[in-house]
């Protein structure tokens, strides 16, 4: 569960003692304005903090989407924190001059706790946040169509498939010592390139490997697009988003994939699917 509040409450300290969901962006750079319908879940304490939270993407004008594990958190941190806000920015750099959304988060059904489940179970692992108000001038993504990954595999092409992760979490540039190396302050949109390694029922697993030119997500990344490479050109889809990694952000990436039957069932009830 990747995200950067810590502080926030005692239960999401003891999850991530457990295990680690999904993180920031490691051996990557800086957006910029490349991905306008990437965006940052952002909590605004009562004395005006700002904590960047999640990633997501908007798939329709006012549809947002991110991870069932990101939503869920906030149910419980604004049940403890009374006055705490949740916003949506997609400026690529957080401040509080950033212009801010305002919405309501759907929590899949489905979600179930994935703990040690990774490859045996589908962790309906996938959320959205309805904007009160469709932000202007920015393009939805796509979602792929139905058994899209699966349909790369059986032509033999999906290892060869590059993706681009996107998200505001935190930063890791060098691959040497552990926790040390985690820049947990980060508030701007990352990028990073990555080949898939392996593929299951719910999930794909993406290469972190610096040596072969790769690189993963980090803490605050949780929820965030990988958009498929086709043909060898990015496109707007977002095939998978950011769910689990290893605690130090270095070696493994597994994330939540869109275009099974199970995340098309949940998604259709709020866009239009391909």
């Amino acid at each position: 569960m990747y995200h950067k509040m810590f502080i926030l409450t005692a239960v999401l300290i003891l999850t991530l003692a457990v295990f680690i969901p999904v993180q920031a962006i490691s051996y990557g750079e800086p957006d910029g304005t490349e991905h306008p319908n990437v965006g940052s879940i952002v909590v605004r304490t009562t004395e005006g903090t700002l904590y960047q939270f999640c990633t997501g993407t908007l798939i329709s004008p006012d549809v947002f989407l991110t991870a069932s594990h990101c939503t869920e958190s906030l149910d419980e941190i604004v049940a403890n924190n009374p006055g705490y806000e949740v916003l949506v920015t997609f400026d690529p750099v957080i401040t509080p001059y950033s212009t801010f959304y305002t919405g309501v988060w759907h929590t899949n059904p489905e979600y179930n706790d994935f703990v040690g489940k990774y490859g045996r179970a589908d962790p309906g692992d996938i959320a959205v946040i309805e904007l009160d108000e469709a932000p202007p001038g920015i393009t939805p993504a796509s979602l792929p169509t139905a058994g899209l990954l699966d349909e790369l595999k059986a032509r033999h092409v999906l290892y060869s498939t590059h993706f681009t992760a996107v998200g505001y979490g935190s930063v890791r540039d060098t691959k040497q010592t552990g926790w040390q190396a985690i820049e947990d302050d980060n508030m701007d949109r990352n990028r990073v390139e990555q080949e898939a390694l392996a593929l299951t029922n719910a999930w794909i697993t993406l290469s972190m490997n610096l040596a072969t030119g790769n690189g993963g997500t980090c803490y605050g990344d949780s929820g965030g697009p990988h958009f498929i490479h086709l043909d060898g050109v990015e496109t707007n889809i977002v095939a998978a988003i950011t769910v689990i990694g290893d605690a130090q952000c270095k070696a493994t990436d597994q994330d939540y994939r869109t275009d099974t039957m199970s995340a098309r069932s949940f998604l259709a009830y709020y866009v239009t699917l391909p």
